[in-house]
């Protein structure tokens, strides 16, 4: 189990020996990597190309929302090492278009979001299907015990091995608090981004409001894209290509950003929403001051959320320090969208209508009703009548 900062190199912490061992193998033995998104198991990919195409390593990428032809057709080559992330190896093993067998080196990279309740079944089915018999390698830069006693169940004689203590964030990274009400953080973040005029990372709790934060930057007069689950696989690798050359400015993301992405030179990281749980704060920042460069990440809270700030400061073992909010400028008209002026569900998920919710009021109108004519309709079905 290797604990380091992030930006410190834990791919080729994992990749250079696994690379070094399968090529002096007898050739049938493979290496599997697994990883919690799309994008880091691309930036993986490419890493271990870099160093083993020369040596003819041959690797094979399977991640959601790309073709499952393709995907076949690379594991027909007999790749020496697969990195997928958990959903897609599923569905290979499920249609056997694939077999773990001579998997003799397996990692799992960002472990502690790889084991946590979204992922540990998945991870359990995958244990099953590969060798008792295998070299087992847990990466991340934060590893909560319970996650750690969960991990210890798939390895014999576990070696831990700290970089840094877990949760240590990067020392080489400034890091400052505004505490705002919901409705400033725009004008707050129009500041930022005429004070700072490199990269910048926006971080956003919802896809929903990464999609307004976007909008509202571009109508700033900014290049800017975002990533979030409701963009395809190829939207999501042109923002991050786009942001990594220079075509945006600032790219606005969820969590989905927060793990292992390696881009070189950014600025400075936004916290506009702080994240669900403190270890992502540790990730978040993470991104910049990256392989000894300086960085500055700032975050944004709302006086309600002090308890949140607390528990961040306990992971990181010091004080975020807290800035004077400065004299913010009103957002122009046309930077504004509907619904920007004050949306106090901007931090939280949207939820669907619930239809058979009694009405909060007398004057609402009930979806199902007796009349007809106001265009209601009895629901369908065997208890229907309880709807009349």
């Amino acid at each position: 189990m290797g604990i380091a900062q992030t930006g410190t190199g834990k791919t080729l912490a994992f990749g250079l020996p696994m690379i070094q061992r399968l090529a002096q193998g007898s050739g049938k033995q493979k290496g599997l990597v697994i990883l919690p998104t799309r994008e880091l198991a691309l930036q993986v990919n490419e890493t271990l190309e870099k160093i083993g195409r020369p040596i003819g390593l041959k690797t094979a990428i399977l991640i959601g929302g790309e073709n499952m032809g393709k995907q076949i057709r690379m594991l027909r080559l007999n790749p020496h090492i697969i990195i997928a992330t958990p959903g897609r190896l599923i569905d290979h093993l499920e249609q056997k278009t694939l077999h773990l067998t001579t998997v003799s080196i397996l990692v799992l990279d960002e472990a502690d979001r790889m084991l946590d309740m979204g992922f540990a079944p998945q991870i359990k089915r995958i244990m099953l299907t590969v060798p008792k018999v295998r070299q087992t390698m847990l990466f991340s830069a934060t590893m909560p015990d319970e996650i750690v006693n969960l991990a210890k169940s798939f390895m014999s004689l576990p070696l831990r091995i700290e970089v840094a203590p877990a949760g240590t964030a990067i020392e080489l990274v400034e890091q400052e608090l505004f505490f705002v009400q919901r409705e400033e953080k725009l004008a707050l973040l129009q500041n930022l981004l005429k004070e700072y005029t490199g990269s910048i990372l926006v971080f956003s709790r919802t896809k929903f409001g990464a999609k307004k934060i976007a909008r509202t930057v571009r109508n700033l007069g900014h290049t800017a894209s975002e990533i979030h689950s409701n963009r395809s696989l190829n939207q999501r690798i042109e923002a991050l290509d786009g942001f990594k050359i220079g075509r945006y400015r600032v790219l606005v993301a969820t969590d989905i950003a927060a793990r292992g992405i390696d881009v070189s030179g950014i600025q400075l990281v936004i916290n506009y929403d702080l994240p669900s749980t403190a270890e992502d704060y540790v990730h978040r920042i993470g991104r910049t001051g990256r392989a000894g460069m300086a960085g500055k990440a700032i975050s944004f809270a709302t006086p309600d959320q002090r308890a949140e700030v607390r528990g961040i400061e306990r992971l990181i073992r010091t004080n975020l320090p807290v800035s004077k909010n400065p004299q913010l400028t009103r957002l122009p008209k046309e930077a504004l969208n509907d619904g920007d002026r004050f949306d106090k569900y901007a931090d939280k998920p949207r939820r669907r209508p619930n239809p058979f919710q009694r009405p909060s009021s007398p004057n609402s109108r009930p979806r199902f009703g007796r009349s007809s004519s106001q265009g209601n309709f009895k629901r369908p079905g065997r208890y229907s009548n309880r709807f009349n």
